[in-house]
């Protein structure tokens, strides 16, 4: 009997919580089959601050998705932001021992320990350990050392951390719903899993994915995490400057900002007025130059504040893949072309890789986060299996040639 296997991502972001439901199927192709989407409240800046609230939100997103899946769900994947995030990039080393000279399984569960042995701040606990490069003997370029023969073993690893209790209040609200966590994943990770290919971080490449509240980051050179993080500022601090700016009810605002404003750097010129058409609503019209300059402005910031924490221009030889844009708020008009001029290097926005299930999923950058989730869901259960797989064959070798 074919064997199918149920991968579920749920984004719990400040503006939308978002569920996709997924299987592998036995050729090894991931099928989208469920997907759920509800308002998201008790979130601000990525964090809860009401579990009550968001618990509604999950609940609801989560009924949708099974009921267009016609599946019932008891684990997810779950993403988590905030500007509690953090990440380093540290080495590792072991000695193999004198019994034995191959590598096994627990040496590279030892070196990524013994990269991890590195002073965090107080409350803080390790979300990812991402290796970038193995060493075995001082042998660079090692992209898999299990089965190798060596003396000592080495890594450099990229590791994220951030504070317990947030992150425990984000899988208390999942486990209020009767849920379990699987798998706690940082946005910008499970973003780069949907709208990435290998090509593209081995050309180095900075993915941006703008949210809500948030905007999270992910840095790739030579095919490696290299940094990360989360801005607390997103898309709602640009409908906040334009409702206060242009002195627009925030509905207003946000609908100005999705269907009228153009940050493009040129954009700021434009000529003519929109119409609001609001009883509620005195002034009539607003601006086109007006608009587009309060929204620019807020999106220039963003870019310039990341820009500084990265020290970009040291990066921008390393980035031939350039900027990728992503997350909700990369649907404003002329958001690249502001990027590329920010940054100095070419940048495109992007939604989800096509795969199996509703297209309109991958026409919408505002859906990278959740199908990123069960991407990365089906990726760790294929390493899993691959290393199932070469404990089972060196076995069988084993038998054959005494020694292995």
């Amino acid at each position: 009997m074919a064997r199918s296997n149920l991968h579920v991502g749920l984004e719990i972001g400040t503006s939308k919580v978002a569920a996709v439901i997924a299987e592998t199927r036995s050729d090894g192709l991931l099928r989208i089959i469920g997907t759920g989407e509800a308002p998201s409240r008790g979130v601000r800046k990525g964090e809860i601050v009401d579990i009550g609230l968001i618990t509604l939100c999950l609940t609801d997103a989560v009924a949708e998705a099974e009921e267009k899946a016609d599946r019932e769900i008891a684990e997810v994947v779950a993403s988590v932001t905030g500007a509690h995030l953090e990440s380093l990039n540290n080495r590792g080393g072991v000695p193999i021992p004198d019994d034995r000279d191959e590598i096994e399984d627990e040496d590279i569960h030892e070196v990524e320990q013994s990269a991890m042995d590195v002073s965090i701040p107080s409350g803080h606990v390790f979300l990812h350990t991402m290796v970038q490069h193995y060493y075995v003997d001082g042998q660079e370029g090692v992209s898999s050392p299990l089965g190798m023969i060596g003396r000592k073993l080495e890594a450099e690893f990229h590791i994220v951390h951030g504070t317990k209790s947030r992150i425990q209040n984000s899988l208390r609200c999942i486990r209020e719903a009767n849920l379990k966590v699987s798998n706690v994943v940082m946005s910008a990770v499970a973003s780069a899993h949907a709208v990435l290919d290998q090509t593209d971080r081995d050309s180095g490449v900075l993915v941006i994915d703008i949210g809500g509240g948030t905007t999270d980051y992910i840095l790739f050179r030579d095919g490696s995490v290299r940094h990360s993080g989360v801005l607390a500022v997103g898309g709602d601090h640009v409908t906040n400057d334009i409702s206060i700016g242009l002195r627009v009810p925030t509905k207003w605002a946000d609908k100005l900002k999705v269907e009228e404003a153009d940050v493009a750097p040129g954009a700021v010129a434009a000529r003519g007025t929109v119409q609001i058409e609001d009883p509620t609503y005195a002034g009539g019209e607003i601006e086109r130059t007006s608009l587009n300059k309060v929204a620019e402005a807020r999106v220039r910031e963003i870019f310039t504040l990341l820009k500084r924490r990265l020290h970009f221009e040291r990066q921008a030889q390393f980035m031939g893949g350039g900027i990728v844009l992503t997350g909700g708020t990369a649907e404003l008009k002329g958001i690249a072309a502001l990027a590329s001029d920010v940054f100095g290097v070419p940048a495109r926005t992007a939604s989800p890789r096509p795969l199996m299930g509703p297209t309109a999923l991958f026409e919408s950058p505002r859906w990278s986060t959740a199908v990123g989730l069960v991407l990365y869901a089906q990726a760790a259960q294929e390493a899993l299996e691959e290393i199932s797989v070469f404990d089972k064959l060196r076995s069988k070798i084993g038998k054959i040639i005494p020694g292995l």
